[in-house]
């Protein structure tokens, strides 16, 4: 639960709308994304770092540096370096919650 924060109430709709989220802006300054994925596969890239949490459902994740998928169920969470990119095969509707991290 997040208390004393601002919701954008515009949705951000990616992919064909295939994937949205709301951002959610908090008294510090830091915000994050609460959203859904569709399933398919997509490339997003990051300009600052972001902790990516899987609510629920579960998909696969290329992490940049790496040959090798990953699979991400609901409850886990993976990291994203500034400034890289990453790649997503969502195998089922996917919750999840996107903070952007200072460096």
């Amino acid at each position: 639960m997040f208390r004393s924060v601002d919701v954008v109430k515009r949705a951000n709709f990616y992919f064909g709308g295939r994937v949205s989220s709301r951002t959610v802006l908090f008294p510090d300054g830091s915000k994050k994304t609460l959203g859904v994925m569709l399933p398919g596969e997509y490339e997003f890239g990051t300009d600052m770092a972001e902790l990516m949490e899987i609510l629920a459902g579960h998909m696969e994740v290329l992490l940049p540096n790496t040959t090798e998928w990953q699979t991400v169920c609901g409850g886990e969470e993976f990291h994203v370096a500034a400034g890289s990119s990453f790649k997503l095969k969502v195998l089922e509707p996917v919750d999840y919650c996107c903070s952007y991290l200072k460096d």
